[in-house]
């Protein structure tokens, strides 16, 4: 290590030892130049001799002088994480734990070490617009059969994560994921996370535009421009073709949405894409429309001018602050887009939202089931992977049944479901028999068919509950339950981060310790894309065995009062949060 980065703590700033090196070097230097110190009260000296930073002359690191980075900051300025092959090697050939420094460095390789939740590593891939051939498919089932947990994690970003595998392991991993043509580079830590897209893009009647090529263009762009790795915080980035599945674009920090412009409007007639920005809807925030309109050509370049101004702009001295929408909080969109467009060669259109036409309604139960596609006399089957576990041996029957009745591909959906498409409608009924004889469900009305939850206790030091365990444990009940007309998602999540984003969905829980013990906040009524809506707390912490009493009331309560057609989520709009609350039969005191 060198001497800038030994230094730094786990928790960000400098140590008294490194900024006694730094006050010698700078002192030095202050001798040939002007001296503009900072003191600890705030205000600026010119007294070189007060034992202060010269600010006029320290090093940068993009905009942001190198005293002032936090630690994740500094440790980018000494090294680029991604230049860590000989520490991965090391690491993997001692069998040893990594520390703060390296944890955080392999993340930029995809590695995540969990500990203490297991004293093990997690790999995240990258599958742009959660596209898998079913060669890749076999190739991580066999990963993850030889060193990890026998089972393939289905992500919220249409991605795949393989779990538990020991330290020694790490390079057998990465060399075998990069045999299969795959890569986990960027897939954490500050970088850009897998690109997603409308999962039946190309397959689907209702589409504008078939957005996969640009889920990939984006990849292969990000993967050879160095520059697009190491941004202040995580980004997201969407495609969504304007079709009847979402990929919840309104989510992300950027989402392309497709639009159809009519004959008759300030620009030639055609599909377009408007520019959604800064959802992070773990802070209760969806990504607003910014006024832009994109021809299908422009979308890799404003993207990354967009990611480039981000990278250069965004907080690095306070981690809490500086995901996309804190900049923009600071700057005002406009400030922003006039910062793209001086990094474009070409202008951009700037149009009303009303100029366009609305948006289809979205089928939220089109990711599940039987349904034709575009091509005449073919069909795509979605598939239930309860709460994104799929083990080895169904993920290997998936593949079989791609390649034998399908076109050996399979998507991956933002739902943590899996698609098999391109099946004849002849051989649709055999299919089905197929994955039913695997052990998979395909049919839609079900909670489990809808549930989603992220990792929780079991592997995640920052999750508070066992998400993934209550998650199943609550589907499977409701739907022994009751018989429900509609879909219903539940999304539950272990902690703030909200990466099962509790917020969005008809029932949100997210995890907390009550008296010591696994607990929920309860929110209901939450939606996305057409339904868009936060959802409302009704409970900001309740024990979990009382989460599943409270939800088996609240069903009682809906299955009889739901009028003709009405949604759960208009059913919640309607009602008052007290009233929501004491469907659950939980006295509305109790919540204060």
């Amino acid at each position: 290590m060198g001497a800038l980065s030994s230094a730094v703590t786990a928790r960000g700033g400098f140590t008294e030892e490194q900024k006694q090196y730094l006050r010698g070097f700078f002192a030095a230097v202050a001798q040939q130049h002007a001296f503009v110190g900072r003191l600890s009260n705030g205000l600026l000296t010119n007294d070189a001799a007060s034992g202060e930073f010269n600010i006029a002359d320290e090093p940068k690191f993009f905009s942001t002088p190198i005293s002032d980075l936090c630690a994740e900051e500094a440790w980018k300025y000494e090294r680029n994480p991604l230049d860590a092959w000989d520490e991965l090697l090391a690491h993997a050939n001692e069998d040893k734990a990594p520390d703060a420094e390296h944890r955080y460095r392999f993340k930029f390789h995809g590695l995540f070490y969990v500990a203490p939740a297991q004293d093990s590593f997690m790999l995240r891939l990258r599958a742009p617009g959660g596209v898998l051939t079913t060669a890749r498919v076999r190739g991580l089932a066999k990963i993850a059969e030889e060193w990890g947990n026998d089972r393939l994690d289905i992500t919220t970003r249409a991605n795949v994560q393989i779990r538990e595998f020991a330290p020694h392991n790490i390079v057998n991993v990465l060399n075998a994921v990069r045999a299969l043509g795959m890569t986990s580079l960027g897939a954490g830590a500050d970088n850009i996370r897998n690109i997603t897209a409308s999962p039946i893009s190309g397959y689907d009647a209702q589409e504008l535009i078939d957005v996969q090529p640009y889920a990939t263009a984006m990849q292969n762009y990000i993967a050879n421009s160095r520059d697009m790795f190491g941004l202040p915080r995580k980004f997201n980035i969407a495609f969504d073709n304007g079709g009847s599945i979402s990929t919840l674009a309104d989510t992300n920090d950027i989402g392309f949405v497709a639009v159809r412009v009519a004959e008759g409007r300030p620009v030639p007639a055609g599909v377009y894409f408007r520019v959604l920005l800064c959802g992070i809807t773990g802070h209760g925030q969806f990504a607003s429309d910014c006024g832009l309109l994109l021809r299908p050509d422009q979308l890799i370049a404003v993207a990354a001018a967009m990611v480039r101004v981000f990278a250069e702009h965004g907080d690095r001295t306070n981690r809490k602050k500086a995901r996309l929408k804190y900049l923009l909080d600071l700057w005002g969109v406009e400030k922003f887009l006039d910062e793209t467009e001086k990094r474009l060669a070409f202008p951009v259109l700037r149009l009303g939202a009303h100029e366009c036409e609305p948006r289809a309604d979205v089928d939220r139960s089109a990711h599940l089931g039987v349904h034709p596609q575009l091509q005449p006399g073919t069909s795509y089957i979605g598939v239930c992977v309860p709460v994104g576990w799929l083990p080895v041996a169904q993920a290997r029957a998936i593949a079989e049944i791609a390649d034998r009745f399908g076109s050996g591909e399979v998507r991956l959906t933002v739902w943590q479901n899996v698609i098999v498409p391109n099946i004849p409608n002849e051989l649709v009924e055999q299919a089905c028999a197929a994955l039913h004889a695997a052990g998979l469900e395909y049919t839609t009305g079900r909670i489990m068919s809808n549930t989603v939850a992220c990792t929780g206790s079991r592997g995640c030091r920052f999750s508070a509950t066992d998400t993934k365990g209550h998650a199943l444990e609550i589907a499977q009940s409701l739907d022994a339950a009751f018989a429900l007309l509609q879909p219903v998602n539940l999304h539950v999540t272990g902690c703030n981060h909200s990466c099962a984003q509790h917020y969005i969905g008809d029932i949100g829980l997210m995890g907390v310790k009550v008296g010591g013990k696994d607990g929920y906040q309860v929110n209901l009524g939450g939606g996305a894309d057409n339904d868009q809506a936060i959802a409302r707390e009704l409970f900001p912490t309740m024990p979990y065995d009382d989460v599943k009493a409270s939800l088996h009331n609240f069903f009682a309560y809906f299955t009889r009062h739901q009028q003709s057609g009405e949604s759960f989520l208009e059913f919640c709009g309607r009602h008052t949060v007290d009233e929501l609350r004491a469907f659950c039969g939980v006295a509305i005191e109790v919540a204060a």
